[in-house]
């Protein structure tokens, strides 16, 4: 054991006096009774540790020591000479970086020394941030429930300098509390208090960190999903510019049903991310949305979902009904469905629905007569009608087409009397023919009409006068669309009702 310099002088005085007595025939090499440690503190202000004692109940104590005390041994620190005393103040601490432990004894005129006393620590606090799950974890160690039990323990809190409030107490077991309600890039600071069933606490140093963390973005937003040309599923995404993640997560699942699973994965910090699904299936909803992941690859912030729009089509004879799913879900809200049709050449806006409406009707005979191809094809757009984080999307649905129906009906009476009902002949066609060739005679083969535009009619007269009535011939040769020859001949009445 280590002993002060002041500690020896007693030592060799009591030796002195000791020798003094025996010659005298007395001898006093009584112990004087320890002192009681009742109190160690750290002061938040000063960083120093304040100790704290019930004096020896030995009439002659003359000084107390105070000492470090590691491993079951005592470092002596100061001897204080006033036997009245009962605290001392420890500068020059290292309370701050870890907990200290102290006893103190006492000292007799005759220059005994007392059995240490029991031992007390300071309670050291240490917080910590876990980026990777948001929290901050604040630890300390017990602080001895004897000789005055430990009640519980108070975290208190300082956030950007300001003063301290509890955030909360623990039970006397207890030895760290984690936090998740915190602000980033502010200071905190935290002291713990073992509050004490006499009243008294014990306080610990002061452990201040910053929360400082990886900035995740605030918002993600799915512009669209939407599909092209190649009949696959293209995907755009555009990212809180403010985020210092890098690395994202495509996850898509088919059907309410299903869970969400990776498809692909970006490390980038472009801001916008494109993509094209080429293995997704059109003819099924798919469900997409992107994922911010931090630096401890754990999902922090998600997109809103983007899905594919799906077009099936029910025909029965000339009606046709359209039916789709509804785009899931814009950050804005859908302004509007489009109807598309190809009649042939391109798709060209043909009706404006309703953006609560997933169903439209129309009938094969309104569209007809511009046939020009060998299908018919539709689609649905569907339109975001705003958006607070950039421009509004736009999403296309999968195409569906329907062979042209290639039907030629020919009248066999018409009444060319000017009533404007039935006056006029022309051959009806379910398609736009690639050629067109109409002639009509009467029954001695003379030429009466001819014509290769098959919009143009026949209104039954012949060098301007009015033909009788009667039974005429045609003769008619068209070309398809899907470029089969039709050749048809037939004859027609011509009745006059005047």
């Amino acid at each position: 054991m280590q002993v002060s310099m002041r500690i020896f002088r007693h030592i060799l005085t009591s030796i002195l006096t000791a020798h003094a007595l025996l010659s005298a025939g007395q001898v006093d090499s009584i112990r004087p009774a320890a002192p009681v440690l009742n109190l160690v503190t750290v002061n938040q202000l000063t960083d120093n540790v304040e100790v704290s004692w019930l004096p020896s109940t030995s009439p002659d104590v003359s000084e107390y020591v105070v000492y470090l005390y590691r491993n079951n041994e005592g470092y002596a620190l100061d001897t204080l000479t006033d036997q009245m005393t009962d605290s001392y103040i420890r500068t020059g601490s290292g309370a701050s970086f870890y907990s200290e432990s102290f006893v103190v004894a006492a000292v007799d005129t005759a220059g005994n020394i007392s059995l240490l006393s029991n031992a007390l620590n300071t309670i050291h606090t240490a917080a910590e941030i876990d980026t990777c799950n948001k929290r901050l974890e604040i630890k300390w160690n017990n602080y001895p429930s004897d000789p005055v039990r430990v009640l519980n323990y108070s975290v208190f809190y300082s956030v950007g300098g300001g003063l301290f409030s509890e955030a909360a107490q623990t039970a006397a077991d207890k030895t760290s509390l984690l936090i998740d309600d915190f602000e980033t890039d502010m200071k905190y600071c935290f002291i713990v208090r073992a509050n004490l069933e006499n009243g008294q606490f014990s306080g610990s140093n002061t452990a201040c960190l910053n929360t400082r963390m990886q900035k995740p973005p605030q918002w993600i937003n799915a512009d669209y999903a939407t599909v092209g040309d190649n009949d696959k599923i293209e995907l755009s995404f555009k990212i809180d510019p403010v985020s210092e993640i890098t690395f994202y997560r495509l996850e898509r699942k088919t059907g309410i049903q299903d869970i969400f699973r990776q498809i692909h994965q970006f490390s980038s910090d472009a801001g916008s991310f494109l993509y094209t699904d080429n293995e997704a299936d059109i003819s099924k909803i798919n469900y997409y949305r992107l994922v911010a992941v931090n630096n401890c690859g754990t999902p922090v912030v998600y997109s809103n979902s983007a899905s594919n729009i799906v077009l099936s089509l029910n025909r029965d004879d000339d009606a046709i009904e359209l039916r789709w799913n509804p785009y899931a879900d814009w950050n804005g809200s859908i302004g509007s469905y489009k109807l598309l049709v190809n009649t042939g050449d391109q798709f060209e806006e043909r009706a404006v629905i309703a953006p609560d409406d997933t169903i439209f009707k129309t009938r094969y005979s309104d569209i007809m007569y511009e046939v020009t191809g060998t299908e018919v094809c539709f689609m649905v757009k569907a339109n975001e009608a705003s958006n607070p984080y950039g421009p509004a999307g736009e999403s296309s649905s999968s195409v569906i087409c329907i062979p042209v129906t290639e039907n030629v009906i020919v009248p066999n009476t018409f009444t060319p009397d000017g009533n404007l009902i039935n006056d006029l002949f022309r051959p009806v066609l379910s398609f736009t023919p690639l050629d067109y060739h109409l002639i009509i005679t009467d029954l001695h083969r003379k030429r009466l009409f001819e014509t290769r535009d098959h919009t143009e009619e026949w209104d039954g007269m012949y060098n301007g006068a009015r033909l009788p009535e009667g039974v005429y011939l045609w003769y008619l040769e068209v070309r398809t669309p899907s470029g089969n020859s039709i050749s048809k001949t037939g004859t027609v009445t011509i009745i006059n009702n005047r």
